[in-house]
């Protein structure tokens, strides 16, 4: 099995090329990533110029780089995690998420229907339900919500789908979709609110809150979702949705006062500010197609999951303090400059 990885040096992307090296320890991985901020090569570091494994500095949306290399490795399966996330980043630049989100993913199955790959995976969001009520906890994201975006984010991530499943049902490409909710864990980008509250924290400095906290996230630790991932790479029917939740609503105040109580902070470092424009105030996913149809179910309790990455945090400062620092960014040409 040839496995390509795109945005594979970004949080979700890497722990998922670790979790499949664990379990396939015969399959061929390769690893495609543009480094932009969010893409950071230290990220692997322990599994660079190991056998079966290839890293690739390559744009998604960049036809040209990316059928060479469909050319020279004739992968079998492709699971795309490349993709700009930060919703306040597409606030600002709408374009450049179009471009990446929906242009890449199509650059991807054209070279898949060129070369036949026997999967395409495409990694999806939440977001792309918009949001639910506070005040119906009742409510769920199924497989069969309506589409109804709130971002450019989630516009592109959505836009993004509806090609995957209309090149599935026009082309015949063989295309699944997966969309998960708010993951957690190690390597998570420090921009992001639970590494942001950690590293801000450990520190002592003020923790920015967006309006009152109230807004609710489904939590999943990252692992939960790279295995329901390779369920769904290994018995999901081709040209279906797949939600992926974690069962692990909180507010985001909750979950800025869970990890104070667990690194032993004040919760006067807690500072409330000007909220998000658009922002979605509960995302709460209901994943029983996965429970049924591919007896996945998520094993992580978010406190256990939050107790897990403050952990692997404080043991990790260098990775994150990089990324602070901007020191992150010289890592590729360390590794590969004048070769």
């Amino acid at each position: 099995m040839k496995l390509l990885v795109t945005g594979g040096a970004g949080f979700i992307g890497g722990n998922f090329i670790f979790y499949m090296r664990k379990k396939h320890p015969d399959y061929d991985i390769v690893a495609l990533d543009k480094l932009t901020y969010a893409g950071n090569l230290e990220t692997l570091a322990g599994v660079m110029g190991t056998p079966r494994f290839k890293f690739v500095r390559a744009d998604i949306a960049d036809r040209d780089a990316v059928f060479k290399l469909f050319r020279e490795e004739n992968f079998d399966v492709v699971v795309n995690f490349a993709a700009e996330s930060h919703v306040d980043r597409s606030i600002e630049n709408p374009g450049l998420f179009l471009s990446t989100n929906i242009l890449g993913t199509q650059v991807l199955m054209d070279a898949c229907r060129e070369f036949g790959a026997k999967r395409f995976h495409q990694v999806s969001t939440d977001e792309v339900y918009g949001d639910l009520p506070l005040d119906r906890p009742d409510l769920f994201f199924t497989e069969k919500t309506p589409i109804c975006t709130s971002s450019p984010y989630s516009a592109s991530k959505a836009g993004a789908d509806l090609l995957a499943q209309a090149y599935h049902r026009t082309f015949g490409l063989p295309v699944t979709i997966s969309r998960c909710s708010n993951n957690y864990g190690p390597y998570h980008f420090p921009e992001k609110l639970i590494p942001l509250i950690i590293s801000r924290a450990l520190a002592n400095e003020s923790l920015p809150v967006y309006g009152t906290g109230e807004n609710v996230r489904d939590w999943l630790y990252v692992e939960d979702h790279c295995a329901a991932i390779e369920r769904i790479l290994a018995d999901g029917r081709v040209g279906e949705v797949y939600n992926i939740g974690g069962h692990n609503e909180r507010t985001n105040l909750q979950v800025v006062k869970t990890i104070l109580k667990e690194l032993g902070k004040p919760e006067s470092l807690i500072t409330f500010v000007k909220d998000r424009a658009g922002h979605d105030m509960r995302y709460a996913i209901d994943p029983q197609k996965m429970m049924d149809e591919l007896s996945w179910r998520p094993e992580t309790t978010f406190d256990e999951g939050i107790r897990r990455t403050v952990a692997w945090y404080l043991a990790n400062e260098a990775w994150w303090k990089n990324i602070i620092s901007g020191e992150y960014k010289d890592y590729y040409e360390k590794m590969y400059g004048g070769r």
